[in-house]
């Protein structure tokens, strides 16, 4: 097993010499036997070795006991530890998810902002053979095209860099899961059972214990075929991915897609092409919607879409837009103290105000400008943007009206216009992910960070 599980990590260059690997460890068999098989081949690969856990609080003291056996085994080994917390359920009844999507959103919501803040430079998930099988099949019930029968990735990319990349592993993703639970019985390395993964409530639960083994006996290879489709699926959606920006390069003109040259792409890049422009308006377009459009070419009309967007089609164009009109957001006004902190419920974020020196902000806060701290009083007032206000953020040439610099980051209506700012006295000195003021930038040695963090990825 440890020589085909560095046979793939080797085979999608998924680690590297002197990577930070963060290893998710839930406290299951897979994901403790991942951690056990790469502190073997560390020093083999030239890793450096720490452990992410993610405490849903969705099973009370199980969930409490499956923390501190993993807090426990990273100990042992000498391990630097990574934990956070959420109220998953409380997040999933907000965002109307199930537990299993509303967990996996805020475990790698908090993964990629290990990465993004520098603290790893990838995570480590112990997704197996089986795992793989699993999504190929609930996606083929759920309706999908290749890019859903892709499955799981070996790799994800976090963040823009593709030369030097960071994100998301999955060294297991060859092995079986029979396998991982037979090399923690040789190893003596116990784990922690999920009473959760035996509730057939849950879809990927039913599926596992029982469509699966039924499948079986149809062919007892089921498994294999799935994760070859997986593969193949994987190969040819990234060959297709470059033919579609070529293609949508031709076609799209001014947020519009051209139906005539549309038209003379072969039916596969307009399905791709359609989809494309479909989600860069930040709509969702399925096959049905997709082939309605293609079909009604050629007439004026209107093709209602889910989640608030429609299609409007004309003799030689088609567009993406929102449908609905967007609710009015009420406003906001909070105090916040220097140092201290707010909850934002209206935004769903903590904001902090964090007395910082110049080397804390380069190691911990991506080099931000911070503000001066003697420029400022005590308290600030943190509330939303409202018509008029302007800002000069630092590394700019000078100040601009804070509606056009939120246009030029093209948000949504509802989002933009419960965008944050901090004000001193009458002032704007920040503004969510725009540097400080130019006229407040700290020149000494301890300034002040603000920091937004979502409330449902609240580290400790």
């Amino acid at each position: 097993m440890k020589a085909s599980v560095k046979a793939y990590i080797s085979r999608f260059g998924l680690l590297k010499a002197a990577d930070r690997v963060g290893v998710a460890v839930s406290g299951g068999p897979d994901s403790v036997a991942l951690l056990r098989m790469l502190l073997e081949l560390r020093a083999d690969l030239g890793l450096v070795l720490s452990v992410v856990h993610f405490n849903h609080k969705l099973r009370g003291a199980e969930s409490d006991g499956d923390e501190a056996f993993v807090r426990e085994m990273a100990a042992r080994h000498g391990l630097e530890i990574h934990v956070s917390y959420a109220d998953t359920g409380r997040f999933a009844r907000e965002k109307e998810l199930s537990i299993e999507a509303a967990a996996r959103e805020l475990r790698y919501a908090w993964f990629g902002k290990l990465i993004k803040d520098g603290v790893l430079d990838k995570v480590a998930t112990a997704h197996t053979l089986d795992d793989q099988a699993e999504t190929v099949l609930l996606r083929i019930f759920r309706g999908t095209g290749t890019s859903g029968l892709s499955g799981i990735h070996p790799r994800v990319l976090v963040g823009p860099s593709v030369a030097d990349w960071k994100g998301i592993v999955r060294p297991f993703l060859s092995t079986r899961r029979a396998e991982v639970e037979s090399y923690l019985r040789e190893i003596g390395q116990p784990w922690r059972m999920d009473s959760s993964n035996s509730e057939t409530t849950f879809t990927r639960n039913r599926l596992r214990h029982e469509l699966l083994p039924a499948m079986k006996s149809f062919n007892p290879e089921i498994v294999e075929s799935l994760c070859n489709l997986a593969e193949i699926a994987r190969a040819e959606d990234e060959f297709w991915a470059g033919e579609t920006a070529e293609a949508f390069v031709r076609v799209h003109r001014n947020q519009q897609i051209e139906v005539p040259e549309l038209l003379k792409l072969p039916l596969a890049l307009q399905r791709r092409v359609l989809r494309l422009a479909a989600i860069q308006a930040g709509a969702n377009l399925d096959f049905h919607h997709a082939e309605r459009i293609l079909h009604q070419h050629g007439n004026s009309s209107q093709i209602e879409l889910p989640n608030g967007f429609r299609a409007v089609i004309g003799p030689k164009h088609v567009r993406f837009e929102v449908a609905e009109p967007q609710p009015k957001p009420c406003g906001y006004s909070y105090r916040l103290t220097i140092p201290g902190e707010v909850e934002i419920a209206e935004l769903g974020v903590r904001v902090s105000a964090v007395v910082v020196t110049e080397a804390e902000t380069s190691s911990r806060y991506n080099d931000e400008p911070r503000l001066a701290l003697d420029r400022l009083p005590q308290e600030l007032v943190l509330r939303n943007w409202r018509p008029g206000d302007r800002f000069w953020p630092a590394h700019s040439r000078g100040a601009k009206k804070v509606k056009e610099l939120l246009q030029e980051r093209h948000l949504p209506s509802r989002e933009k216009a419960l965008w944050p700012v901090a004000l001193a006295g009458e002032e704007i000195v920040w503004m969510r992910d725009f540097p400080v003021s130019a006229r407040h930038v700290a020149r000494q040695e301890k300034g002040v960070a603000i920091l937004a963090v979502p409330l449902s990825a609240t580290t400790n």
